[in-house]
């Protein structure tokens, strides 16, 4: 039992570093990251412990790039795009998991407009959301394609490490 544990502390400790790192690795292209990829894949691979992975990355975020309004949002984004992937997780098709995450992308600025409406007010959402639309779509794009291509693939290789780990999903 006490290994099992330690087994899945490890794992979804990596499994957070992975989401960081591969963010890090892409970062010189603006607005392409493949973490929006990975975050469904956690939900639709692990269930609800996937969040372990995803809270250990934020955490790694505010760690790097310390506490900003901006980090408010990032308490509840990844939560949205997890519990999506986790109502859609016996879809099969490669285009919905692609239309979710290009649609997650171009929603993101919205999203995080949340926090600078309820720290600025909505004047202050507005624009800065409104300023973030070319960023917006950039990402939406990215997503969806990043998610077309590797979704499939992924999904096998994490559902054999699911396998690896006793997880009965």
């Amino acid at each position: 039992m006490a290994r099992t544990l330690a087994r899945r502390i490890a794992l979804f400790g990596l499994l957070g570093g992975l989401l960081f790192a591969a963010k890090m690795a892409m970062a010189p292209l603006p607005n392409i990251e493949p973490v929006s990829l990975l975050v469904m894949l956690y939900a639709v691979c692990f269930g609800w412990r996937g969040l372990y992975a995803v809270y250990v990355y934020v955490l790694l975020e505010y760690a790097v790039w310390g506490l900003q309004l901006w980090s408010v949002c990032y308490l509840y984004v990844w939560l949205v795009l997890f519990c999506l992937a986790r109502l859609l997780r016996k879809m099969e098709s490669p285009l919905g998991w692609a239309a979710l995450s290009g649609l997650f992308g171009l929603g993101f600025g919205a999203l995080c407009a949340l926090t600078y409406w309820a720290g600025g007010g909505g004047g202050l959402a507005l624009s800065w959301w409104l300023a973030g639309i070319p960023w917006d779509l950039l990402h939406g794009a990215a997503n969806f394609a990043i998610a077309l291509v590797l979704f499939r693939p992924l999904r096998k290789l994490l559902t054999k490490l699911c396998d690896q780990y006793g997880f009965n999903l």
